[in-house]
């Protein structure tokens, strides 16, 4: 299936070095569109979610950042928003 991932940092200290660990995990920039990025999977879609929490915690860490919102679609498949919360160090589901 294929993963659309937006990204949505304020005060990131170092694009390359996030973009870079995206690229290593299979995630590449959408032509023309700002921290937008594509990939595809053949996990599950519960895995996948996991996963790209996960590959984009890990590139928001190493790169150093202010604040972050994700979200992202498996296939047809709409997934919940994110927001990073700092002082747990993990991603919180944003409930609407």
């Amino acid at each position: 299936m294929h993963v659309v991932l937006i990204v949505e940092v304020e005060g990131l200290k170092n694009r390359e070095v996030f973009e870079k660990h995206l690229k290593k995990e299979g995630f590449t920039p959408i032509t023309g569109e700002e921290f937008a990025y594509e990939g595809d999977t053949s996990t599950h879609l519960f895995s996948t979610r996991a996963f790209v929490l996960e590959v984009t915690e890990k590139g928001l860490k190493k790169s150093g950042f202010d604040a972050c919102k994700i979200m992202f679609q498996v296939g047809e498949n709409p997934m919940e928003a994110y927001v990073y919360n700092l002082e747990k160090e993990s991603y919180e589901e944003v409930k609407l």
